[in-house]
């Protein structure tokens, strides 16, 4: 399948130089919220992507103002009296279908360009990188709508911010400005807003031109909060790095070092 036959509702999918590839939620009318077109697109997109070993980063952003606002407020408020195993069911899919993006074994950046809400923020801390725009502001209100937070939050949220950024968050509910955002580390920029697109793919053709083999190597090592135990760190990379001596890119890399050039990876 190819990008022109990929069938996408409310979510587009464009190439931004060499392995480069933006994923922009297109449902600006209704704030970016994630309908069920978005969700089933979401999931072929990233399947998609991740059977495309030319692809070497991944950017997310929002079309106009909003980033993302979260779920759908209409249908979290369409079935009152659904029972717990019900609600369960359908919640779980549509958990696993935004967390989805995890699974992408390439570097993934959320360009947060407006207001990321709810499950909105729970998918950007899903991907390795964020990126925010100056006027952009974040937050995890899901008490204040009665409702226990959602999307692997209580897992991304401290494992980004720490347990006690993230209880203020959770418990108060509060939206953060960018500023504030980038002092507690939930977002590693903030960029001006009219360069702000542009900037971020910047940075994700800068990783893009890193040898792939050995950026998914370490993207795998930080998972999850990195390794359990120092032991494990070393066992990983006495495993890991000598996979990289072992490639074509390594030579390419020395090579490109002595004769005073970029290197061309060819992820082999």
């Amino acid at each position: 399948m190819t990008d022109a036959t990929l069938q996408l509702t409310h979510l587009r999918l464009e190439r931004r130089g060499d392995g480069v590839a933006v994923l922009t939620l297109d449902n600006a009318g209704q704030r970016n919220a994630m309908s069920d077109e978005m969700t089933e697109s979401w999931v072929r997109a990233v399947d998609h992507l991740a059977g495309d070993r030319s692809v070497r980063a991944v950017v997310v952003t929002g079309e106009g103002s909003a980033f993302s606002s979260g779920g759908n407020l209409d249908w979290l408020a369409s079935e009152p009296d659904a029972g717990v195993d019900a609600l369960r069911e359908r919640m779980l899919p549509f958990y696993r279908a935004w967390l989805s993006i995890r699974r992408l074994e390439v570097p993934t950046i959320a360009a947060i360009n407006g207001p990321a809400i709810g499950a909105g923020l729970c998918m950007a801390l899903a991907c390795d990188l964020r990126f925010a725009a100056e006027n952009a502001k974040m937050g995890v209100p899901f008490l204040k709508l009665g409702l226990h937070p959602g999307m692997a939050g209580t897992f991304l949220l401290p494992e980004v911010v720490g347990l006690a950024a993230a209880r203020d968050l959770f418990l108060t509910g509060r939206i953060v400005e960018a500023s504030e955002a980038l002092s507690m580390g939930l977002v590693s920029r903030v960029i001006a807003s009219g360069a702000f697109l542009d900037e971020a793919v910047a940075a994700a053709t800068q990783i893009a031109a890193n040898a792939p083999i050995a950026t998914r190597l370490t993207k795998l090592a930080l998972l999850d909060g990195g390794h359990a135990t120092f032991d494990s760190a070393l066992q990983w990379e006495a495993l890991a790095q000598p996979v990289t001596l072992a490639t074509d890119d390594l030579q390419e890399g020395i090579r490109a070092v002595q004769e005073k050039r970029a290197p061309r990876f060819g992820g082999s």
